[in-house]
């Protein structure tokens, strides 16, 4: 014998005006869902294309920066490399290396660049930087007069693999009563790291030229250290402050780069609130629907109420249908944001097809389009939405929990 299953009756009654028999209804409900969809997705679009700014920023800049920054109090480190060993021995970190590093004039063909020269002891070169693995033609190579420059400033100034420039020190305007003679260097390899700031703005030498463009007879300008972890940035940068002592000065990668964090963040933020007031806008069409149907079924609400039912229950049945659309908008806008994010690529190809320029890595940037989800972003955004659906759902339901049977079966 085969047992039925008994719905609760709020919830029997909230799928029964689900399925009504006018298709004014059904199409009202339907825009509802769209509009709580299209909301939904928006949402998980744009929040995760600005996590996946974030992350993809973060990536690129430890691509290419230190995770620690030792920096002297007096300016010029004397002994850089008494100072490498001592941060050798701190637990944790992997690499060292002294570095000097100044804004240069690079000419090459008739064109001319302002890049950053960042010289570095060849031998630890490897320990503080990841480039090599980023390294598009040629080889990583610092010794002698060598230099490893950016995909994008090699474009600029027509270098490749072999080619010899020339850069001029700034020490020419700064001491005017001295002449420095140009460095020649070899374009020894070509990186791309795929973020305009590095592939156009740097070029990497041996230290003992880094201190001949900088003007120092010895020394460096800092020591770059690298961890096992950079995210546990804090813990190592106090170990290296401890064992470095109190003239010297520890920066971690996030205190060099706070503000581009910063302003990631609090604009990720600022996105966010903007493109709630559109999902709350599209949540509000679940009350309109809501009300239309509690107008009518005017008389079936007033029979109900005669027939003795409670107002919790009718009000119960109300909030229940908002519930479901709201969970169906949910589910299909999460899906298709998801979907949206998956073929991205595809789609930008697509556009640029049509000369429609979506993501030009000169204005921001990157090469692509980045993006990231979390299961705690998407959960966040479907419980933002379910709370204001049940706000929106409570003013009508209240309204037809409160009907008078007498005056609903009159106006009937």
């Amino acid at each position: 014998m085969r047992q039925e299953i008994m719905l609760p009756f709020p919830l029997f009654l909230a799928l029964k005006y689900l399925r009504p028999k006018r298709s004014f209804i059904s199409v009202v409900t339907a825009i509802s869902v769209l509009g709580v969809l299209l909301g939904v997705a928006i949402l998980v679009i744009v929040l995760s294309v600005m996590t996946g700014f974030d992350n993809m920023w973060r990536q690129k800049i430890l691509s290419f920066k230190p995770h620690l920054t030792v920096t002297g109090s007096a300016g010029v480190l004397d002994d850089p490399e008494a100072l490498c060993r001592v941060i050798d021995a701190v637990p944790g970190v992997t690499g060292t290396a002294p570095v000097a590093a100044t804004r240069v004039l690079v000419q090459h063909a008739g064109h001319t660049d302002a890049p950053m020269a960042v010289g570095v002891d060849p031998e630890r070169a490897a320990g503080v930087s990841r480039i090599p693995a980023y390294i598009q033609a040629g080889r990583f190579d610092l010794e002698g007069e060598r230099a490893v420059i950016g995909v994008d400033l090699a474009r600029r100034l027509r270098l490749d693999v072999g080619s010899r420039f020339l850069v001029y020190s700034p020490m020419n305007v700064i001491r005017a009563d001295e002449l420095y003679l140009p460095e020649e260097l070899e374009v020894a390899g070509i990186f791309d790291l795929g973020m305009r700031d590095f592939d156009s703005g740097f070029l990497l030498t041996s230290l003992q030229v880094g201190r001949d463009l900088a003007g120092l007879e010895a020394g460096a300008h800092a020591v770059y250290v690298m961890t096992e972890n950079p995210f546990r940035f804090g813990e190592f940068a106090a170990r290296v402050r401890n064992a470095a002592g109190p003239h010297y000065t520890v920066r971690t990668w996030q205190e060099v780069d706070r503000v581009l964090f910063s302003a990631l963040s609090h604009e990720k933020t600022m996105m966010f609130i903007l493109l709630v007031f559109i999902t709350i806008v599209a949540i509000f069409c679940v009350t309109n629907t809501l009300i239309v149907i509690a107008v009518q079924k005017t008389h079936e609400i007033g029979v109900l109420k005669a027939l003795g039912f409670p107002s919790w229950k009718i009000m119960a049945a109300f909030i229940c249908h908002g519930w479901i659309q709201c969970l169906v908008g949910i589910a299909a806008g999460l899906g298709a944001g998801l979907l949206v994010l998956h073929n991205l690529k595809g789609i930008v190809k697509a556009l640029t097809a049509f000369s429609v320029e979506v993501f030009p890595k000169e204005i921001y940037g990157l090469d692509e389009i980045p993006w990231s989800t979390s299961p705690v972003e998407l959960a966040q955004i479907a419980l933002f939405v379910m709370v204001f659906c049940t706000v929106s759902s409570v003013l009508p339901a209240y309204r037809a929990a409160r009907m008078d049977p007498v005056e609903a079966l009159r106006r009937e």
